[in-house]
């Protein structure tokens, strides 16, 4: 006898699919912080020297290599890709789509 496998199909964030309160903030946060991380490998830093690239103590370096982005707000990871010399902009537009309000691009 065999157990059928039962699956549920994902809403395209993992957190609302959990039921978590801000989920769509922690989606917004892992986003950001997983481009810091890329960024971050690619250069291949120690502790310590992310720590003084970012600002940051070391402490909060370890939480952020461990992928724990609850623990800083989107401007903060925003903020560490701006030390690690990345553009950023950000698109504003309606999210239903028949809005008249047209797409704005902000560069930070």
């Amino acid at each position: 006898m065999t157990k059928e496998l039962v699956f549920e199909e994902s809403s395209g964030n993992v957190f609302a699919d959990l039921d978590l309160e801000d989920a769509e903030e922690y989606l917004t946060r892992g986003k950001i912080g997983i481009q810091v991380l890329r960024l971050l490998k690619q250069r291949n830093l120690k502790q310590r020297e992310i720590s003084q690239l970012l600002g940051i103590p070391q402490p909060e370096v370890s939480y952020l290599m461990r992928g724990e982005f609850q623990r800083f707000s989107e401007g903060k990871l925003i903020a560490f890709l701006k030390r690690l010399d990345t553009e950023i902009s950000l698109h504003l537009r309606p999210r239903h789509a028949g809005t008249q309000a047209g797409e704005t691009v902000i560069s930070l």
